[in-house]
């Protein structure tokens, strides 16, 4: 008998609920997009002005790099619904530029560090992601909830006790309304709620309002009057490269974090090239600049639930509509609210599995030791970038000290007739860290006349080894000994012979 088809539709892929159109054909996924955009929006606002006053600016070029940014990278940028507005850490590099030559420098900065980004994404800098370990990418990630729960420390200090009360009803708002129903994102029920409590009761507590006057006209086109001459580019294009890594850095470790609460993957090349474009429009419409936000993105991902560009579009489109023509309204609203909201989502970015002593056991420590450095650098300096640098150079000096006593040396004699030949079977991975040991293993003064060193098992990976192998000979040719090297493969072979006897003082 035939089966009946039931009709029903299959649920979409994780790349499905990625795309815009099909979001747009969904009453239900577009509703997702369009709150999850409305609760970022307000969550920028006050970030966006606390970044300003960081690098020294008015608030509205904070604001302005928030909306443009958005907007911009909503159509250009490689990772869809990720959050892209003034970060803080965009605002510490250029805060000093500001303060020695200006508003004019540092817009012309921000233009720079998008042309640099452009051309890093051009050259292919996303590919390096790939060399970011895990560990790496773990304290990235618990470095970032720190650095969130630390940013919302002044708001709850030297402030009216009403504030604590109301930081908790939005914390119990947040973690179980979801529980009830997930019609609208809790922490657009707890901002809103906690503001008409504040406004009905009349209650004095820190608002919106207090970060800073808010702009009441869209931006306008800027062009920095700054003269076009070499000692210009020396003045702003230290401040521009280091504008330019760590936007990429923070954005690409961003959409790497996004990729896997998604199970989808991003274009980390066009994310590159989209930073780049994005700092440059913002650049020219007077904004301070920006990259990816990941606590931002946190909000609009996991406690929002939206995946697709319309959420990172409405969430700039909301907030200039807010500031320009909602401002009075907004300013309403109580920093606690917002405070409560980030905890909640530091709370959340935090991997508590990566903490726990069953984890931390079977973890090797080398891998373990990564994670805790990044973490306190990131923590210690307020800089992702130098953290995950920090991170970086403390696995691969790890790694090397591990893979280096991995390399093993057996050595054999053998006799055929009268003659009597050392043979040494080297087996492991020979680079500078290992090859310096190499030097070591062999008994120059005991071996007879002839010596075999069998490479089969190993591969030559630097010059440092070549040099190894030289030093190795020379000794042997000092004791009134020959050397054989062989079972070299074919890449070890050709390094071997293009550097061999060349690296010397006389070679």
């Amino acid at each position: 008998m035939a089966v009946q088809a039931t009709g029903t539709t299959p649920a979409p892929t994780p790349d499905q609920l990625q795309s815009v159109w099909g979001a747009l054909k969904s009453p239900r996924r577009l509703k997702t997009e369009v709150l999850g955009g409305l609760v970022v929006a307000l969550a920028l606002i006050p970030e966006a002005i606390a970044f300003s006053i960081i690098a020294g600016v008015d608030p509205r070029i904070g604001l302005f790099a928030a909306f443009t940014m958005a907007v911009t990278i909503s159509f250009v940028g490689g990772r869809p619904a990720m959050i892209s507005a003034a970060t803080g850490a965009v605002a510490l590099v250029i805060a000093p530029l500001m303060k020695s030559h200006g508003l004019d420098y540092l817009i012309a900065a921000v233009i720079l560090a998008g042309l640099f980004q452009v051309l890093l994404g051009l050259a292919g800098v996303a590919k390096l992601m790939r060399f970011i370990p895990r560990s790496v990418m773990v304290g990235f990630v618990n470095a970032l909830a720190i650095l969130i729960v630390i940013a919302q420390v002044p708001e709850l200090l030297g402030v009216p006790w009403m504030v604590y009360p109301l930081a908790a009803a939005a914390l119990l708002i947040i973690v179980f309304l979801p529980k009830l129903s997930k019609a609208v994102p809790a922490p657009l029920v707890a901002i809103v709620v906690l503001t008409l409590f504040t406004v009905l009761a009349s209650a004095t507590v820190p608002t919106v309002g207090d970060k800073g006057e808010l702009p009441d006209s869209l931006p306008s086109l800027f062009v920095p009057n700054v003269p076009l001459t070499w000692e210009t580019f020396q003045i702003i294009a230290p401040f521009a490269l280091a504008m330019a890594f760590v936007g990429l850095l923070e954005s690409l470790m961003t959409a790497k974090l996004v990729d896997d609460i998604t199970d989808t993957r991003s274009v980390k090349t066009r994310e590159a090239l989209g930073q780049g474009i994005a700092n440059m429009v913002t650049g020219f419409f007077g904004g301070m600049g920006g990259c990816a936000m990941i606590g931002q993105t946190m909000i609009n991902v996991k406690a929002s639930g939206a995946r697709t560009r319309i959420s990172t579009f409405l969430a700039g489109s909301f907030l200039i509509v807010f500031v320009v023509v909602l401002g009075d309204v907004v300013s309403l609203i109580p920093m606690a609210a917002l405070v409560a909201v980030m905890i909640f989502v530091s709370f959340s970015t935090f991997d508590w599995h990566s903490i726990r002593p069953s984890t931390l056991k079977l973890m090797p420590k080398s891998e373990t030791a990564v994670m805790v450095a990044t973490v306190v650098v990131v923590v210690a300096t307020h800089n992702l970038a130098i953290g995950v640098g920090v991170g970086v150079l403390v696995a691969m000096a790890l790694f090397a000290r591990r893979v280096a006593h991995l390399v093993t040396v057996e050595r054999t004699v053998s006799q055929a007739g009268d003659r009597e030949t050392a043979v040494y079977v080297v087996d492991g991975e020979l680079f500078f860290a290992s090859s310096n040991d190499l030097y070591t293993q062999f008994e120059y003064a005991l071996d007879p006349d002839e010596v075999v060193i069998d490479m089969h098992a190993s591969h030559l990976w630097d010059a440092s080894t070549i040099a190894t192998l030289d030093a190795v000979k020379e000794k042997y040719r000092r004791h009134g000994k020959s050397v054989t090297i062989t079972g070299l493969n074919h890449a070890s072979a050709q390094m071997h012979e293009r550097l061999a006897g060349k690296l010397g003082a006389d070679g």
